[in-house]
Parts: structure tokens; C-alpha cells; sequence
């Protein structure tokens, strides 16, 4: 029963997800939503039900299924990928630079304000 629970739990958040970005007409896909809306309604809560934490588990023990359509698909295309490899290097290599340098300017700037928190409680 408390998978049942659980499912019901990440099928309706992603229900609300795609009924707020069909509504809204926005840009962003109703699963991304529906996990924001997951997201807001687990730290009202402060906790994760426990039906939700095993459902939860249950997927992440296949999550490597997921995987098998697009190494699928990288095979299929082939092709255009060895045609377009110099971009996609360079996309990738610039995204993962971006990613590095605003995940380290966003921990700096954390650490900063939490420090003298810590030095005004010792």
C-alpha cells in the first residue's frame, strides 16, 4: 500500500506540473514543475512520508534503465554526432566551466555569510 502512496504522491506533483505549464503557457516542462512543486510541498511538510521514501528508493535502484534510450540514441546518430563533435566538445567544455565557476562563486559567498554567524555563537 505505501507504494501505491508514494506513486500517487509523484504522479500528482507532475500532474500539477504540467497543468501549471499548459495553464501558465510557460517554457518550462510540467515534470521540471511538478518536482518544484514536490520540492515546496516537502519542506512545508519538514519531512519525507516514509511511502514516498520508498517509492523513491524503489526508482533510484533502476535509474540506470533510464540511460539505455539515449545510449541508444547516441548510436542511431552517430552520424551527426561525428559530424558535429567540435561543438559539442566546445558546448561541453563551456557548460561544465560555467557550471564550476557559479558553483564555487555561490559556495564562496555562502560560506562567507555563514561565518560570522559562527564566530558570534563561539
Amino acid at each position: 500500500m505505501s507504494l501505491i502512496i508514494g506513486m500517487c504522491i509523484l504522479l500528482g506533483c507532475q500532474f500539477l506540473g504540467e497543468v501549471f505549464s499548459r495553464a501558465l503557457s510557460l517554457p518550462v516542462p510540467g515534470p521540471v514543475l511538478g518536482m518544484l512543486v514536490l520540492l515546496i510541498g516537502l519542506l512545508i511538510r519538514g519531512s519525507v512520508p516514509a511511502s514516498l521514501r520508498v517509492m523513491g528508493e524503489g526508482l533510484l535502484k533502476y535509474l540506470t534503465l533510464l540511460f539505455v534510450p539515449a545510449g541508444v540514441g547516441l548510436i542511431q546518430h552517430f552520424g551527426l554526432i561525428r559530424q558535429e563533435i567540435w561543438i559539442l566538445i566546445a558546448t561541453l567544455i563551456a557548460s561544465t566551466s560555467v557550471t564550476i565557476l557559479v558553483t564555487s562563486q555561490i559556495l564562496q559567498r555562502t560560506a562567507r555569510q555563514r561565518q560570522p554567524a559562527k564566530e558570534n555563537e563561539a
